[in-house]
């Protein structure tokens, strides 16, 4: 397939049934922490490639975080694969989800609902991040702690930046020690998520990035706007920009 590199599977970390993050060796071009390129695996018609955020920092292994889809023709054979079996990569990056985008702001919000988390994990290791904003807030939303992929990571982060603060929540268990019961947006409208943060959003002073499920974005996006805060554009700067998956 031209514009393709066919890579090889070189490691992998299972989180939980049918989730998983694959390290993957490919040839792809320079890009930017936010950016996405299309996966597929050999003899995959063309329907069947797909588009997966970037969740390493460049210069780094190529990392995807990917979740099984029921009934799908793609991601079951991903997760199917064995280390150094091989699958293809496109090799040029493509979205505009980055920090480019970006406007100033002091506070930086990304929220994320499931492997929509995946290039936050790339922009967190990006210096530019830590250069442009005083503080930092990862939401990650799922359906239980076992789903939270990277927490470990994104917890020794924290450590290492003071500037950071993380706030997980999960919708389908009684949560542990650290976390939140319920949805994203559940918890912005009740106040516990900017509680957990220790952090409040105001047009003031916040830009939100939002990346996962579309009712999660569309809903986040309502009660954002009930504060003050619109979507953002190059031609009319706002407040909030997004990413939807599927």
């Amino acid at each position: 397939m031209s514009g393709w590199s066919v890579g090889r599977l070189v490691s992998r970390r299972d989180w939980a049934s049918g989730l998983s993050t694959l390290r993957v060796e490919a040839e792809v071009e320079p890009f930017s922490p936010g950016q996405f390129v299309n996966l597929s695996v050999e003899g995959a018609s063309d329907e069947d490639r797909r588009s997966y955020s970037i969740a390493s920092a460049p210069g780094a292994p190529l990392e995807f975080l990917v979740t099984e889809v029921a009934g799908g023709k793609l991601t079951p054979r991903l997760l199917g694969l064995g280390i150094g079996d091989s699958l293809l990569v496109e090799r040029k990056p493509q979205g505009f989800f980055t920090l480019r985008w970006v406007p100033a702001a002091r506070d930086l919000w990304m929220v994320a609902t499931g492997t929509g988390l995946g290039p936050f994990l790339s922009i967190v290791k990006s210096q530019e991040l830590w250069e442009r904003f005083e503080r930092v807030v990862v939401v990650h939303g799922a359906r239980d702690a076992a789903h939270l992929a990277h927490r470990g990571d994104l917890e020794a982060l924290a450590r290492e930046h003071p500037a950071l603060s993380l706030v997980g929540i999960v919708s389908r268990e009684t949560p542990a020690a650290g976390l939140l019961p319920g949805r994203v947006t559940s918890a912005l409208d009740d106040g516990s998520l900017e509680r957990a943060a220790g952090a409040v959003i105001a047009p003031l002073h916040a830009h939100v990035m939002l990346c996962g499920n579309p009712q999660m974005i569309e809903e986040m996006i309502a009660l954002l706007a009930a504060r003050g805060l619109r979507k953002h554009r190059v031609r009319s700067p706002g407040h909030i920009t997004i990413e939807k998956y599927w």
